[in-house]
Order: structure tokens, then sequence, then C-alpha cells
């Protein structure tokens, strides 16, 4: 009892204006608005309209999604910016964002802001996209494309052979196959299987 004596007393003992007691409220006040407000913005920048605010986006890849099965289709589901190009989980979301924020250069210094800058670029981009995907075992993907959910038995041959042999044994993932399906590939000569 002695111990919680004087750990009230630490709590209640004055610092030079206000007791340790008031700074750790106030401190966990501070954070819970901190957080709040950080949360409030990553979500904030999660949303379709955030990824096309700048015509880079919005005259460019967001025209090409519109063709597509992703953004029109007999289901009504529509895919987002966001549900392609963010995971769910929050401490991989929070990565994507960190390593996102490396791509507001290309906003500032302008070396996207015309469709033929943007078409010069296209193929690092993807490349750079399809690589992240790889590494990550195509997470985004799979959000909406449950593997285990598949029937095969709705699926053309091909992609029966494809997805219960490569994808299955893990030696491939979504976007080794996949890829350009809600955007245009790039020029994509002098690269093998192309």
């Amino acid at each position: 009892m002695k111990w919680l004596k004087l750990v009230w007393q630490t709590f209640k003992k004055p610092s030079v204006h206000y007791s340790l007691g008031f700074l750790t409220l106030g401190g966990f006040l501070a954070g819970v608005i901190f957080w709040g407000g950080f949360n409030t913005a990553l979500e904030a920048t999660n949303t379709e309209e955030f990824c096309i605010g700048c015509h880079e986006m919005e005259n460019n890849v967001y025209e090409e999604l519109k063709t597509t099965i992703h953004y029109t289709n007999r289901s009504g589901v529509r895919a987002t910016c966001p549900d392609c190009h963010v995971p769910h989980e929050w401490t991989d979301k929070i990565a994507r964002k960190m390593a996102a924020s490396k791509e507001v250069w290309g906003k500032i210094f302008g070396t996207i802001n015309t469709r033929e800058k943007f078409n010069e670029k296209r193929r690092q981009l993807a490349e750079n996209e399809w690589a992240r995907l790889k590494a990550n075992d195509s997470l985004e993907c799979r959000n909406c494309h449950d593997f285990d959910s598949m029937d095969f038995t709705l699926q053309n041959p091909r992609a029966v052979e494809m997805h219960s042999t490569a994808l299955a044994s893990g030696e491939k993932t979504c976007i080794d196959c996949h890829k350009g399906i809600a955007h245009q590939l790039p020029d994509m000569h002098g690269v093998p299987g192309w």
C-alpha cells in the first residue's frame, strides 16, 4: 500500500507549474487528438476523389479504368483506386502511404503532368506497381478475389489450369498473368514473353 501512496503523491506533486498527473492526462488527450487527426487524414487520402484530384491521374489512368470490368460490370461492384493500390490492413496501408509519398514528387516537379510525359514513364510506373504486387502476393487483388472461394467450374479451361497449378502452388501470383487488367499496358517491346 505504501507504493500506491507514493505513486499517487508523485502524480499529485507539482512540477514547476503543473502536476505530473495533469501533464500525463494532457499528454494522453493530445495523443488521442493527434491520433484522430492522423487517422482522419489517412482515410481522406484513401478515397477515389483524392486519387483523381490531380489531372495526371484523372486524365490518364482513371479514364482507362472506366473502360474495364473493374469499373462497370453486371454485378454492380466497382473497384476504386485504393481498392487495388492500397492494402486494407493498417500497417501495410501505412507502409504503402509512405512509399506513395515519393510519388508526390512527380506532381510537384511535373514529371508526369502531360499525357506524353506520363506515357514516357508508364512502363517504369507499371513495373514499380507490378513489383509491389508481386512482393505482397497480390494482396489487394485477394481482398476481393478470394482464391479459396473461386469456382473453377465457371472458368475457362486455360484459367482453370493456371489457377489450379501455378497460382495454387504459390509459384505465381495474380499480377503475373493479369497485367493490364485495369489500365493500358506500357510498350512491352524487349520484355521476354510479350
